[in-house]
């Protein structure tokens, strides 16, 4: 795996966006008008309630560590759409680029945009409604490399499933981190859902970072095993995303799919 290969699809990216300033809008915008609803209802929450929990920490933390997730998710998708929208697999896959290098590309991009809007999302938070987020310390790390590592699997995964059943299923991808929020317990302790939804949010590594968030912000003890067991199961469902894209791209090559490749769906 080369870096010249990997630089260059991020590159491209970076081309499309400077001569475009409107694929930036919604980097940003999205992610602020979540931060300022959620602030705003985090802070009449804490008006209208003497229970001395802290909804700004509680509920717009869970908010923007969402958010940070999603965002990195549709980083590697849009990146991947790109390429779906102009038409150019043929164009792509004809050099003597490695699938390897593609989805590292697809992963730099997904990166950088998703770190312009945590950006965002912080100044928002912090200077507008006073989030305490630095006093996460070192918990941050974890957190963030969880959600990135999920996000980055999920992506990928999603590509996979456009370049298997064509553009038509793009609308797939889309509520994906939505049907995904119920199970992660973004709002609740997973102990709130009915067993077998409970099984599902086990699985999800963004369950225990929300679980030791609100641990933590509670003043309680919370299990760092748990959180190590989310890192690595992340970091298992990104390799795992990798493999199902390596086998989606080896049937579309030999089956003729990317020369087929059009606006319709393909079966």
């Amino acid at each position: 795996m080369k870096l010249r290969p990997i630089a260059a699809i991020a590159l491209r990216q970076l081309y499309l966006m400077r001569s475009s300033p409107v694929r930036v809008l919604p980097m940003i915008a999205w992610v602020a008008v979540d931060i300022v609803l959620w602030g705003f209802i985090a802070r009449y929450l804490n008006s209208v309630t003497a229970t001395g929990i802290n909804f700004v920490a509680s509920l717009l933390g869970a908010v923007l560590f969402w958010d940070f997730f999603t965002r990195v998710m549709q980083g590697v998708t849009m990146a991947f759409f790109e390429d779906v929208w102009s038409r150019n697999f043929i164009n792509v896959f004809a050099s003597p680029l490695q699938i390897s290098e593609y989805l590292s590309g697809l992963v730099l991009t997904g990166i950088a945009t998703s770190l312009v809007g945590l950006l965002v999302m912080l100044i928002i938070a912090t200077v507008v409604f006073g989030l305490p987020f630095a006093t996460l310390g070192l918990l941050l790390v974890p957190f963030l490399l969880v959600l990135f590592l999920f996000g980055i699997a999920l992506g990928v995964l999603a590509s996979a499933m456009v370049l298997r059943f064509g553009p038509a299923s793009e609308w797939l991808v889309w509520p994906i981190p939505a049907l995904l929020s119920p199970f992660a317990g973004v709002f609740y302790p997973l102990s709130t859902l009915p067993p077998w939804m409970r099984g599902i949010g086990h699985l999800l590594p963004p369950s225990y970072v929300f679980e030791a968030m609100r641990s933590f912000l509670a003043g309680r003890s919370y299990s760092v095993q748990a959180l190590l067991a989310g890192i690595a199961m992340a970091a298992l469902y990104v390799m795992l995303a990798a493999w199902g894209f390596a086998g989606v791209h080896r049937y579309a090559v030999r089956s003729g799919l990317l020369a087929r490749y059009s606006a319709e769906s393909v079966s």
